[in-house]
């Protein structure tokens, strides 16, 4: 039985066909606009590519020794071809955005050349993270363990991918990355941040790490840490300024517990430890020990 009339489809289509239209000439975009990677299909490719850095933990169950060679090999030629066509969509969509004649096809192809060529140095730095995780947290038995089952590695592994993609030109594609962790963890990492080797964020939810941060190694956080921005520059027209450094910058050996905000361009010197639902906009210096109770007998004359 065709119900179709009763729910007013013909009339839902014209509607919706008129407002795109609409915003289509409020954009001055009357030509088709070309398309935008695809979150599903980035989705795929993040599990090639775990698949890949990880196969005998993210790849499939069945895998036996003698074929796991076999499996990275035909798993990431998937994935880089599926990967280019995503890249070559935000090329030519950036190009169309700028009005500027673009080599996409070739720019794409030597990018994902790139980007393929980094994934050992990837899967090196997530070793490093994965074996923090197990040494910082007591509750882990194993490193596979962190692997499998904690968010952080999962946001990390999308960041550490995301990242590499972010510096060779692509920062649309490697949002939708980061962003495909963030749905699923609660944890949200742009991709721009520069993280160090043996990161670890135990439970992670509602951590966010801005854009501009840099990270040292050996730095470990806690859930509901911000590093964030304090104020956002305007430009004379008013619009937002964008790109300048505005994040904070954590050196090597910190330890950010549970609630901590973090906000400006500050340094948090090397070995400090930064008390829970702790509120800072001033640098510290190196082995600091920040609490609540400090921060008050500072305002107090």
């Amino acid at each position: 039985m065709n119900t179709q009339a009763n729910w007013g489809i013909h009339t839902l289509v014209k509607e919706l066909r008129d407002i795109r239209v609409q915003s289509l000439e409020t954009r001055e975009r009357l030509n088709k606009p070309p398309k935008l990677p695809s979150r599903k299909k980035l989705t795929q490719i993040l599990e090639g590519l775990s698949g890949a850095l990880f196969p005998n933990r993210l790849g499939r169950p069945d895998l036996r020794d003698e074929v796991i060679d076999y499996f990275v090999g035909n798993t990431l030629d998937t994935a880089l071809r599926d990967l280019h066509e995503q890249i070559h969509r935000e090329l030519h969509f950036m190009a169309e955005q700028k009005n500027v004649v673009q080599l996409t096809e070739y720019d794409a192809k030597t990018i994902v050349r790139k980007f393929a060529a980094q994934l050992p140095r990837i899967r090196k730095l997530l070793d490093t993270d994965i074996q923090a995780a197990y040494q910082g947290d007591p509750a882990a038995r194993t490193p596979d363990e962190t692997l499998v089952c904690y968010p952080g590695i999962n946001a990390m592994i999308h960041q550490r991918i995301a990242h590499v993609l972010y510096q060779l030109g692509v920062p649309l594609t490697a949002r939708m990355i980061t962003e495909l962790a963030h749905s699923s963890t609660g944890i949200d990492i742009h991709p721009g941040a520069e993280i160090g080797e043996s990161f670890f964020i135990d439970h992670g939810t509602g951590v966010v790490i801005g854009e501009t941060t840099v990270i040292g190694n050996r730095v470990r956080l806690y859930q509901a840490v911000t590093l964030g921005a304090k104020r956002f520059e305007q430009a004379d027209d008013g619009s937002l300024v964008k790109g300048n450094a505005r994040h904070p910058i954590v050196e090597d050996d910190v330890v950010i517990y549970a609630g901590a905000t973090i906000l400006g361009r500050i340094t948090i010197g090397r070995g400090s430890v930064i008390g829970g639902n702790v509120w800072l906009t001033h640098s510290v210096p190196p082995e600091s020990n920040i609490t609540q109770a400090l921060l008050r007998s500072e305002l107090i004359p």
